[in-house]
């Protein structure tokens, strides 16, 4: 196989159902592009044929089919990175498997790619998800560029065009916690976003619940600013302050007027308020150093079981 001059990478994880429909779609997109192209799955630990369903699709098209097989169930964005590892390709292509995002859009990227910017991310259309996904979503992007600066409009958007400098870059990495779309963006020069579709989705279920969204933007603004850190210690400082000033009071209350009584309910909220602050305070502690606790044991991101490519091509 000649050098791809595009990478697309898809991570799978228990897409049976959808994968066909997938496939049918991408490679005709790839193949009207006039470029090479190879094309690298991820399975993370799927439950599913999805495996068995790769194998098949390599087996068919293996000129431009390469199928890396994690041991195991290691997340989204680690099979990401185990795909940057093995792209080839001058521009790289993330993709989710689910085909919300449509593979003939792939075009749209790659122009911006050609006119210089080193980064294009995506915005979609129209969002066919719930409501309460809609909320959630931009409540995190609104806090998540307050903290950290960097401006996604979508960041809940798979489909994604890098330079090869930012893979280049993202490969040197090694923390084991990251957000690739904020990493990607603090490394380029000329990002740029464009309008991309947005289908329901075909087969299957979302692997983000509630719980994975707010965890994943924990980890993105942890991991790109100590702004939380420094607005706590303006918090401590001010709440402080007041407590002092309060403390003052009552004490001249006291030889003033005399001994205050009652008012032992608002001595409650006062000390209940000061003990919210101070779990929320450990808490965000233990946030940053939970990060470095995972970073510090020095573990593998993942496990390769195996990689599905034609090796006689690439001699």
């Amino acid at each position: 196989m000649a050098q791809p001059q595009v990478s697309v990478i898809i991570p799978v994880y228990n897409e049976e159902d959808g994968l066909q429909a997938l496939f049918d779609r991408l490679y005709p997109a790839l193949d009207k592009l006039g470029r090479n192209y190879e094309v690298i799955f991820i399975n993370d630990g799927s439950k599913d044929r999805s495996p068995a369903i790769l194998r098949e699709q390599f087996q068919k098209r293996p000129d431009v089919t390469r199928v890396i097989l994690f041991n195991g169930n290691f997340g989204q964005h680690k099979a990401i990175l185990a795909g940057f590892a093995h792209a080839q390709g001058d521009y790289v292509v993330t993709l989710d498997a689910d085909l919300q995002n449509p593979p003939e859009d792939i075009a749209t990227l790659l122009a911006e790619m050609d006119r210089g910017h080193d980064y294009v991310g995506s915005i979609r259309r129209q969002r066919n998800d719930s409501a309460w996904r809609h909320v959630a979503s931009r409540a995190m992007n609104s806090l998540r560029e307050r903290i950290t600066r960097i401006k996604m409009t979508d960041q809940g958007c798979m489909l994604r065009a890098y330079h090869r400098h930012i893979i280049d870059a993202i490969n040197q990495c090694s923390e084991m916690n990251t957000f690739i779309p904020a990493l990607a963006y603090t490394f380029a020069s000329k990002p740029t976003e464009v309008i991309v579709g947005h289908d329901e989705r075909a087969a299957g279920e979302s692997k983000y619940s509630l719980y994975s969204l707010i965890r994943l933007n924990f980890d993105l603004m942890t991991g790109f600013s100590i702004v939380p850190l420094q607005l706590f210690s303006m918090l401590g400082m001010l709440v402080s302050l007041v407590s002092g000033l309060l403390v003052i009071y009552l004490a001249g209350r006291r030889l003033i007027i005399g001994p205050e009584e009652g008012g032992l309910f608002t001595l409650f909220a006062i000390a209940f308020l000061l003990i919210g602050v101070a779990l929320f305070g450990i808490g965000l502690l233990g946030e940053y150093i939970g990060r470095i606790y995972q970073e510090v044991r020095n573990r593998p991101r993942y496990i390769i079981q195996a990689v599905l490519e034609n090796r006689d091509d690439r001699a």
